[in-house]
């Protein structure tokens, strides 16, 4: 009969690596104050030895080594992006991600994150949730919280966002170097946003850059979300406007919903960018295709949610001092956007 093999265990990497069980455990954990011989060794061992931590002992002992990706729409594929560069720092670092969806409205997504807290995971990344700061600032105080996409202060969790105000900018002064006045943003009109949501500040800061061109009687607030649906809804309400009313540019709020209008309005026979020229937000892989070529605004998804990613392994590691990181966004110019045709 084959002798079944044991396997080994953190004592035996210990034993083998000539160092302690609790210095095996901050390699593991990737924690503060391990030195590169350390490391080098202790992982050697673990190579030699073919150690793979057991995922249930190491939630006996505290940790789970499982992340919580929340998010409230999976047919954005930004947040697909974002999700990349989390799930690349928990792989490195031995973590496990579990994504979650909740349908829309606070109760399902209030339950989705009380799931997750219960089956022990380490810490929750949230991307784009709903609902008042009061509750994010309670769960902060149970478990470790970053919030991807809202922008802070906040005391009890940390927050990694585009600068929206500086990416609304960018947008609209492209626009008026190219001649456009009539400039209109597709604004995700959800009524209880709160002042940090990216839809708030995108739309603020819409507005201060057409004031600080002198464009404020053209301010237009297309109403929606930022969908794919709403966004052909937005589309076709522009083009059943009288072409007078037409705006002669679009502030595109989001990728997913900018794409929306594009096509609404080359169905109603409205060429991009002849008669309107449109300009997103995200750079999602979509709007790089040739056939589209929207102008967009990037701001850094991978790197976005990496960030979010190493701000919560810090708090898991035992930081407590919230942190709030504004990415700088770029502008990318494409095909969508023209001067206006006189």
């Amino acid at each position: 009969m084959t002798e079944q093999l044991k396997r080994a265990t953190i004592s035996d990497v210990a034993e083998h690596a000539g160092v302690s069980r609790a210095a095996v455990s901050k390699v593991l954990r990737n924690a503060y104050g391990v030195s590169p011989a350390m490391r080098t060794k202790v992982e050697e061992s673990m190579t030699l030895l073919n150690y793979r931590p057991l995922a249930l002992a190491r939630g006996m002992r505290g940790n789970s080594y499982t992340l919580g990706v929340f998010l409230v729409d999976l047919s954005n594929t930004f947040f697909s992006v974002l999700a990349e560069g989390i799930r690349d720092v928990a792989e490195e670092l031995g973590y496990q991600v579990l994504i979650g969806q909740a349908r829309q409205g606070l109760d399902a997504q209030q339950k989705l994150i009380e799931a997750m807290v219960d089956r022990r995971m380490d810490g929750l990344v949230l991307i784009a949730p709903f609902g008042p700061n009061d509750e994010l600032e309670k769960l902060g105080r149970t478990i470790p919280v970053v919030v991807l996409g809202r922008h802070g202060p906040a005391k009890y969790f940390d927050t990694v966002a585009s600068d929206d105000i500086a990416g609304s900018a960018l947008i609209v002064d492209h626009l008026v170097s190219l001649g456009h006045e009539r400039i209109s943003m597709l604004a995700n009109t959800q009524p209880d946003s709160e002042p940090g949501m990216p839809q708030t500040v995108r739309r603020h800061g819409y507005d201060q850059a057409m004031e600080k061109h002198g464009l404020a009687k053209y301010i237009d607030h297309v109403p929606g979300r930022w969908g794919t649906e709403s966004g052909l809804e937005a589309g076709r309400s522009l083009a059943a406007r009288p072409p007078a009313r037409r705006p002669s540019a679009l502030h595109g709020g989001a990728d997913v919903a900018a794409l929306g209008a594009y096509t609404a309005l080359f169905e109603a026979g409205i060429h991009i960018p002849d008669d309107m020229s449109i300009v997103g937000y995200d750079n999602i892989p979509a709007t790089g295709l040739p056939p589209i070529g929207l102008s967009t605004v990037d701001q850094s998804g991978v790197q976005m949610g990496r960030q979010a990613a190493e701000l919560l392994l810090s708090r898991i590691e035992g930081r407590t001092e919230s942190e709030h990181v504004l990415v700088s966004p770029r502008l990318i110019v494409r095909k969508t956007s023209a001067p206006p045709r006189r």
